[in-house]
């Protein structure tokens, strides 16, 4: 099963993000980190039914043409882009809290997801991701003979 790679640094590099989040103040300007834009990953649920998993992720401002949904063998991954715009730099904000930039989540999927049958939806800022659970086959038990040994008793003699 392919595993996704682990960024040690990539957590430690948003530190102070989590450290504004944590106390409900911003310590810079959240829109704007060392002359580039602030990283954001949307906020996924994941569902399961007797039928199917059901991904949901939230993508407010964003439309079908600014995400793409991939399937790499048994990794479904769900990347994009919100665009700073030049309107927002023009005006004059005192505060600038959504997130901007590009995004990628990846999750792996159970072995009884049926790859085939991925469907993804958008509407209202929502992308709504279906994968169909395949049919499995219940175990068989299968009995267990026992066979008689059929070797011969040898009686000792007696002298």
């Amino acid at each position: 099963m392919p595993l996704i790679k682990w960024d040690p640094f990539e957590d430690f590099l948003t530190l102070d993000e989590e450290i504004s989040d944590f106390f409900g103040r911003s310590w810079k300007l959240p829109a704007l980190r060392k002359g580039r834009l602030a990283k954001w990953s949307p906020t996924t649920d994941i569902a399961e039914t007797e039928n199917e998993f059901i991904v949901k992720t939230e993508l407010p401002g964003l439309t079908a043409n600014d995400v793409e949904v991939i399937l790499e063998g048994d990794i479904l991954t769900i990347k994009g882009k919100r665009e700073f715009s030049d309107e927002i730099k023009k005006e004059n904000y005192h505060r600038i809290e959504r997130r901007y930039g590009s995004f990628k989540r990846s999750f792996t999927l159970p072995s009884n997801a049926d790859l085939e049958s991925i469907t993804a939806k958008v509407k209202e800022g929502l992308l709504t991701v279906r994968i169909v659970k395949k049919e499995i086959a219940k175990p068989k038990v299968i009995e267990v003979e026992v066979e008689e040994s059929k070797t011969k008793k040898i009686e000792a003699k007696e002298d």
